[in-house]
């Protein structure tokens, strides 16, 4: 997500929720050397991010800032996340018993989420397709995003944060296993909340 992806993303008041996903399914599911995440890495190093994000994470954020290494970040990403040889596969299939990319890959697009020859299963993919949703769904949104989180993402994504943070090199990536995981357990929190009412 490039900079001035990001400041119309603040200018028209996404919500938190889509926010969040947008975020974190972006440094997921890109490269750390792709471009277009050269904004954002600087919104992190120099503390911007921390000043938009709706949720009270200080001290990982802090934590992010200081650990922008972007060698390693990248160096880290490719030992962790890339190839079969990778430490932690990113693929819900690799996590969950019984779990193929085709199913996530029809809830999607029964969604008319537009998705690429990538995984759909992939945690950035999944996190990304859930601000996709916040942002395009009719009244049903709350649903979709309900099954998509209890379905396709809770299931295995505490275990799959758990080894990132366990084979991180960096400290950037064993920082941002648990941002991700308590900011999904707070947008978890929120779905609920919200399907009580």
């Amino acid at each position: 997500m490039n900079l001035l992806i990001f400041n119309w993303v603040m200018e028209q008041k996404m919500n938190e929720f889509s926010i969040l996903c947008r975020v974190l399914g972006t440094l997921y599911y890109r490269q750390p050397q792709d471009p277009l995440l050269v904004p954002l890495f600087t919104m992190i190093r120099e503390g911007k991010l921390a000043q938009n994000w709706p949720l009270e994470q200080d001290d990982l954020l802090e934590r992010l800032q200081k650990s922008c290494d972007m060698q390693q970040i990248s160096d880290d990403y490719n030992a962790l996340f890339v190839g079969e040889e990778c430490r932690v596969s990113p693929y819900r299939s690799a996590w969950q018993e019984g779990a193929t990319e085709a199913e996530v890959r029809a809830f999607l697009s029964e969604r008319g989420m537009p998705l690429t020859d990538m995984p759909a299963d992939h945690i950035g993919t999944l996190l990304l397709a859930a601000s996709w949703i916040e942002d395009h769904a009719s009244d049903d949104e709350n649903e979709a995003i309900e099954t998509l989180f209890e379905e396709y993402l809770l299931p295995w994504c505490g275990t799959f944060l758990g080894k990132v943070e366990a084979h991180a090199i960096s400290p950037f990536w064993r920082t941002l296993a648990p941002l991700t995981r308590d900011a999904i357990a707070a947008m978890w929190d929120e779905l609920e909340e919200e399907s009580e009412e």
